[in-house]
């Protein structure tokens, strides 16, 4: 009993006399008890990456610039297919807010340059797109027209007849060199009046010329108004029927896109004493007369057509008329009335020419008499912006509109 009494207090003893090797075994328990409680173990591991439904991906996708969507193809190989897919395209066509205005500059040789509009607001420095595989020079180019981000050019060579068209992506650098009128070798051509337009029932565009056809080695004239159709999905020209009476165009020759009609400002007669506008039909490839508001006495200068929204727009003078329901003339309303200050000192210009309309109701108007100086005209706050840039402009919506697909 004696020898168990002072193992026990030896035991005792010899614990009290190592008190450091005491705590360790403590806080070794205590550790043990705090990892079967807590298990840190679990918060060592990584926290999940957030979910997006791909559908959400894609509204955000849809809703940015096309410089950075052709950058995020990279990204993944989803993303890359979503982006190259053409209803992404259309989709992303249809919440595309950012316009562009495009001119061709003659300096050292003709090359397609674009201003983004809010550059030429704040002054900025101007972007230029280069020419990539394909040449202006030695041709007298200009635009046919726009639609959904892509440009139609002519170019006509000076010392042959021969015409070339393409259609051109600047957004995506993608162009495609459309097929001969005819036979060139034997025919000369003078454009009289074109367009270029998307036709929504066959999802397809086309471009529209009317032509003076000659003979090539004796000038005579062989067909006064040949209209031929170019549609891109058959890649080919086809002759469709004529107008049925003499058009006389009204200044720009080129015609407006909406609702899938090509629309043109003109008169039947060359002394231009009553106007209405000529309407084809990019379906059925057929023509009807639209007429124009009741703008009153405004003289042919100051004419022009433009689109907003998918809407016909008319400039007559001042006024802006816009046709809410196309091809029904109770529909035209007056939009807005331009009431700039002009200061005849300061502005050498016979007259100002509307241009163009923005969604934001900015007015583009080229300072007649004045090559390549233009004003923006602010209509919500009555100011107005001057800028410098070639004759000419085109102004088109940014898009992943593909040529190809």
């Amino acid at each position: 009993m004696v020898l168990s009494s002072e193992g026990g207090d030896n035991e005792r003893n010899n614990f009290a006399s190592f008190p450091s090797l005491t705590k360790e075994i403590i806080s070794t328990k205590k550790k043990r008890v705090t990892k079967t409680l807590t298990s840190p173990s679990l918060h060592a591991l990584p926290l999940p990456l957030p979910f997006l439904p791909f559908e959400l991906i894609e509204e955000i996708l849809s809703r940015l610039p096309v410089k950075l969507l052709l950058q995020l193809r990279c990204a993944c190989k989803s993303w890359s297919s979503l982006i190259s897919n053409p209803k992404f395209a259309k989709k992303h066509l249809s919440m595309s807010t950012r316009h562009v205005l495009h001119c061709i500059s003659s300096s050292g040789g003709d090359i397609l340059k674009s201003y983004p509009l809010d550059s030429i607001y704040t002054n900025a420095t101007t972007t230029a797109i280069p020419q990539l595989e394909y040449s202006f020079h030695r041709c007298s180019n200009y635009f046919i027209g726009s639609c959904n981000g892509i440009l139609c050019l002519a170019a006509e060579g000076y010392h042959t007849n021969l015409v070339t068209f393409r259609l051109w992506n600047p957004f995506i650098r993608k162009f495609k060199e459309l097929p001969p009128l005819g036979d060139q070798q034997t025919s000369a051509y003078i454009i009289k009046m074109y367009g270029f337009g998307y036709d929504p029932v066959s999802d397809n565009y086309k471009v529209v010329t009317v032509l003076r056809v000659f003979d090539y080695s004796s000038h005579i004239l062989v067909k006064n108004d040949e209209v031929k159709v170019y549609t891109l999905g058959i890649n080919s020209w086809k002759s469709i029927s004529v107008f049925p009476y003499s058009v006389f165009p009204v200044q720009r020759l080129s015609g407006k896109c909406v609702s899938g009609t090509i629309n043109w400002l003109a008169s039947k007669d060359s002394k231009q004493s009553k106007y209405f506008i000529l309407s084809l039909d990019l379906m059925n490839e057929s023509y009807q007369e639209v007429s124009l508001p009741n703008y009153g006495k405004v003289d042919a200068c100051n004419f022009h057509l433009s689109v907003l929204r998918d809407c016909l727009i008319m400039f007559s003078g001042d006024v802006v008329w816009v046709m809410k329901e196309y091809g029904n003339k109770e529909s035209w309303t007056k939009l807005f009335t331009i009431s700039y200050n002009r200061d005849p000192h300061t502005i050498p210009y016979s007259c100002m020419k509307a241009i163009y309309v923005f969604e934001d109701d900015q007015v583009l108007l080229n300072i007649g008499g004045c090559r390549g100086k233009y004003i923006f005209y602010n209509c919500r706050n009555n100011t107005s912006k001057y800028a410098e840039f070639e004759p000419n402009p085109e102004v088109c919506v940014e898009s992943l509109i593909s040529l190809f697909s």
